[in-house]
């Protein structure tokens, strides 16, 4: 069986030498390949992504695991996207019990990486459901916040979205006192808003990706219709879920109609729309970046916090803590199985 010997002139052995979405082992500087594929059943997935690397990260990844109890038995290399660069898989087949995602941030951040860990890992290859908030997760901004400026009332609302966003006042309590205080407010210039929505770098492309390999896609969103509507315009999503705002001679009232889209309406949502599609739960992928959303992402088979407070990120299976959203294709494409990759 051939060999790469990395720990003889390594610096002339860099690691993109090694053949894209093939299984190794690791030992003593010796990059074996393996025969078989690790069964995406059991063990953990340890993805790293977003840095430089060379062969001191992958023993500096491999020591902090074994730190913890977790033992590498096969490593690869793959690039689900040629707009993403290529990102190093460790399994881990001895271990199901993840790491806390903070400590892997706080690990990751002295490597200039980002370490996520994955247990049954959705498969990107077949029909799957995508169900995102929208406000500082599908767009860069809180609408809420917007409106907010538009009433001269900015720091009294967005303080009061900080706290519940930080899971430390009830979400539908919070949402009714904001909206109380837009009151007034033009629909005219709520549409001049809803014209100039910033998406998150990276959003569009992984719904044309997800979209292409038969993804269901939807919002779940704390925030409004009219905002939602115009982010699935944008990214082609198939169904929204968001908060009615009631206008009476095309002004706010201050008042939201019908049921409030909270944290748990947010997690029925998700399971509906599975039990709908007829999807197993680890076909089920849910992103957010607040206290919010927690219960949705703890009912989907794959929850990611996307730039998410601390406590969000804590709490949830994994985290993309800076960057493009595209990076959720990292945990989406594992090679687990024959496919070619995108």
């Amino acid at each position: 069986m051939s060999q790469i010997n990395m720990a003889q002139q390594a610096a002339e052995q860099p690691l993109q030498h090694l053949t894209l979405n093939k299984w190794f082992s690791y030992s003593g500087g010796v990059f074996t390949p393996l025969d078989y594929i690790p069964n995406k059943a059991l063990g953990l997935f340890s993805i790293a992504f977003a840095g430089d690397f060379e062969e001191k990260h992958i023993v500096s990844i491999i020591d902090f695991l074994a730190m913890h109890n977790q033992t590498v038995t096969a490593i690869c290399q793959y690039q689900p996207d040629l707009g993403l660069a290529p990102a190093l898989c460790f399994y881990v087949q001895n271990s199901d019990q993840a790491i806390n995602p903070l400590v892997l941030q706080e690990f990751s951040n002295t490597l200039d990486c980002q370490l996520v860990q994955v247990a049954t890992a959705p498969n990107l290859y077949e029909p799957g459901l995508l169900v995102m908030d929208m406000d500082s997760t599908a767009i860069t901004i809180e609408c809420i916040d917007e409106i907010a400026r538009l009433a001269d009332v900015y720091d009294e609302v967005a303080s009061v979205t900080a706290l519940a966003m930080a899971g430390k006042l009830d979400f539908s309590e919070s949402l009714n006192q904001r909206v109380a205080k837009l009151a007034g407010i033009e629909k005219s210039l709520i549409e001049e808003l809803k014209s100039a929505l910033p998406l998150m770098p990276g959003i569009k492309v992984l719904c044309q990706i997800l979209k292409q390999h038969d993804w269901y896609l939807a919002i779940a969103s704390g925030g409004f219709v009219p905002f939602a509507e115009r982010v699935q315009e944008l990214i082609n999503l198939d169904e929204v879920h968001a908060n009615v705002l009631e206008f009476k001679d095309d002004k706010l009232t201050g008042k939201v109609l019908g049921t409030i889209v909270d944290a748990q309406q947010k997690a029925i949502i998700l399971e509906s729309l599975q039990h709908k599609l007829g999807l197993e739960k680890s076909q089920t992928v849910a992103i957010g970046d607040g206290a919010n959303d927690l219960i949705m992402m703890a009912k989907s088979g794959l929850g990611v916090a996307v730039h998410g407070k601390p406590k969000v990120v804590e709490q949830a299976q994994a985290a993309i803590c800076e960057g493009s959203l595209l990076q959720l294709l990292y945990m989406l494409a594992i090679p687990l199985e024959n496919e070619p990759a995108l």
